[in-house]
């Protein structure tokens, strides 16, 4: 006992000459170390203010949505800019419910690899396996294809977001189609395909598709503002979608919860709502493996197939693979339906997540996440401003305009003609007019549009179509006699011989 008390004597005393002699270099230490965790912190405020500077700048100009930029799980940006709804002035922020866009598919992704955990298929699983009476071709599509978008299916079935086709129907039409390229062999964007390993999902686990999300990914991961139809959302934080940051489209959660259903056009594919918090809580669930393990993650994120001949990215499991500037590993995937719109980057050396919403897409905010990465790793890099979108001017003067409309399309070129690049601006708005009923305004916009790009054959065929629609018949006749002049075999050629009666 006297010998145990003894060495214990001297360990103590040992370590209090030791503390004695190092004192001044542990407060040293601490010092640096509180210098160091200060030059942090500066330094994170300063990134902060700079990300936030421009983004405020931005929003002044059409910016609407909301950002969130992690670094090692400190917040950089957290926050939301613009409205939610420009009506009663709602402003957006980190609790807004946005569409996510196609970034659902790694959401079926990661449920398939969930499958793959209980044993209850494999990614080298055929269509055969789940599916009766296939198509010859269509029968030794794998699951890996369907996820890398290599099986060579076409990419739409139905008319729209909310083409509510039977499930029957939807698959039976899918797999009758003809392929695209034979099953493995080139990357093709497949929406379609996504809503085959949605099915799969459901056929597999005996749930409907969302269900099964929220049960083994959502409710896990703490997300419990996302999905389709199951969150208690409260109405307030629906975010409005605006196209070209004008017209309101309304919200896409509310017309889910109107119609009571999700169509097979985007169930597995897109279409899935959620905030900027929730997509945060499932970064760090896949970072910490809480829904899939270090494994299956991998999986989940390997680069597959290459997008493109150059492979410059290519294509994992429902996320796209680049190599930065700075030879590290970029993950991620964006989604949107013309006025939702969602990016998310994830950087898994750097340790850092870039989160970004917008309810008002247009061309110019496109870049907003990426633009913000080269800002947290170059200090001089000066993004693009944001200004307002040619669309979106285009559309507020066509919307004010009450002049004799045959004055129109003269007006327009005055105005925006060394400024339009494009066709899509007009020809998108011409619809959006015909949509509306706005038909005379279409004919102008269509007009105009040919005046600005007289050798596109489909902006002629739009314009016979603006003028078959109005009833002016001659008029449809001379334009769509104009667009098989240019391209006798376009897309609407038999309709436009049909007119003419050739």
């Amino acid at each position: 006992m006297f010998v145990a008390l003894e060495n214990q004597f001297k360990t103590f005393s040992m370590t209090k000459t030791i503390l004695k002699f190092s004192l001044p270099f542990f407060i040293l230490v601490t010092i640096i170390s509180c210098n160091q965790l200060g030059k942090k912190q500066q330094d994170d405020i300063a990134l902060k203010n700079r990300i936030d500077a421009y983004l405020t700048k931005a929003e002044a100009n059409g910016l609407s949505g909301a950002v969130l930029v992690a670094k090692k799980e400190t917040l950089i940006i957290n926050k939301g800019y613009g409205l939610a709804n420009k009506e009663q002035g709602i402003t957006n922020t980190t609790k807004t419910i946005f569409d996510v866009g196609s970034v659902t598919k790694q959401f079926t992704a990661a449920a398939i690899l969930k499958l793959v955990e209980l044993n209850k298929l494999k990614v080298t699983d055929s269509l055969k396996t789940f599916f009766n009476d296939l198509p010859a071709d269509k029968k030794n599509i794998t699951i890996h294809q369907l996820l890398t978008h290599s099986a060579g299916l076409t990419d739409i079935i139905g008319n729209g977001d909310f083409d509510h086709i039977s499930t029957d129907i939807y698959f039976k039409e899918l797999f009758k189609s003809e392929l695209i390229n034979t099953p493995g062999s080139k990357f093709e964007y497949s929406n379609s395909g996504y809503s085959v390993l949605g099915r799969i999902i459901e056929l597999v686990s005996a749930q409907d598709y969302e269900s099964f999300l929220q049960t083994t990914l959502f409710n896990p991961s703490g997300m419990f503002q996302t999905g389709y139809l199951k969150p208690e959302w409260d109405s307030n934080l629906y975010a409005i979608g605006y196209q070209e940051n004008v017209i309101n489209m309304g919200s896409m959660a509310a017309r889910y919860r109107k119609e009571g259903k999700v169509s097979w056009s985007l169930k597995g594919n897109g279409g899935i709502n959620s905030t900027l918090e929730d997509m945060y809580k499932w970064y760090l669930a896949l970072k910490t493996n809480k829904v899939l393990s270090k494994e299956l993650t991998e999986l989940l994120t390997s680069p597959y197939m290459p997008e493109s001949e150059d492979a410059t990215s290519y294509y994992a499991y429902g996320w796209t693979i680049f190599n930065t500037d700075r030879n590290t590993k970029r993950i991620t995937h964006n989604g949107g339906n013309g006025i939702f719109f969602h990016d998310f980057i994830w950087l898994p050396k750097e340790d850092v997540t870039i989160i970004y919403f917008s309810n008002a897409f247009t061309q110019q905010i496109m870049d907003v996440a990426w633009y913000i990465e080269d800002m947290l790793f170059d200090g001089s890099f000066e993004p693009r401003p944001i200004v307002e979108d040619l669309s979106t001017s285009v559309l507020k003067y066509t919307l004010a305009y009450e002049g004799n409309l045959d004055d129109l399309p003269l007006k327009m070129k005055n105005r925006f003609d060394n400024k339009i690049e494009h066709s899509f601006y007009l020809n998108d708005l011409g619809y959006y007019f015909v949509k509306e009923g706005l038909l005379d305004k279409a004919v102008a916009i269509f007009k105009l549009n040919v005046i600005l790009f007289p050798k596109e054959s489909n902006l002629w065929d739009s314009l016979g179509e603006s003028y078959d629609i109005t009833g002016n018949k001659q008029k449809a006749i001379e334009a769509y006699r104009k667009a098989l002049e240019l391209e006798p075999n376009y897309g609407n050629a038999e309709y436009a011989k049909k007119i003419i009666g050739v």
